[in-house]
């Protein structure tokens, strides 16, 4: 089955909403969907990130690359987790994506996450990727 990625995306009107939101109910909304998730076997990976301002963003557009200190970019240009889902078509993740307890005015970014299968098999470093994944028991 295919991957999706479902990207979760906060605004400043989100930012607002969940500073006042009761952190007990947002974790157990979140747990109850996360285990949603896992009863029905599609979830694969799922993770929320830590404050943009406690990260870096390295910058190519120049020749050489630039560090630069969070906080960066504008709220609605970061993301602040992510689900991993192993299902049938983007239309069910969809499906699933409009279940999650998302704070009002966030939203959620969806993209196939393509396989291994999907690149050209007789190039080395996709079998050495093929090897590590097979070795760590990813395929």
């Amino acid at each position: 089955m295919p991957k999706y990625m479902l990207i979760m995306r906060a605004t400043d009107e989100s930012w607002a909403n969940f500073a006042t939101a009761d952190f007990g109910e947002v974790l157990d909304a979140m747990g109850k969907f996360n285990d949603e998730l896992i009863r029905a076997g599609v979830l694969l990976a799922a993770e929320g990130l830590d404050d943009a301002a406690n990260g870096v963003v390295v910058d190519f557009t120049g020749e050489t690359p630039v560090v630069t200190d969070g906080p960066y970019g504008e709220t609605r240009e970061l993301f602040n987790g992510y689900y991993i889902l192993d299902v049938a078509s983007i239309q069910e993740a969809v499906e699933w994506a409009k279940r999650a307890p998302m704070t009002a005015g966030s939203y959620t970014e969806i993209r196939r996450v393509p396989g291994i299968d999907e690149f050209p098999q007789d190039n080395e470093w996709v079998q050495k990727e093929r090897a590590w994944r097979e070795q760590t028991g990813q395929l």
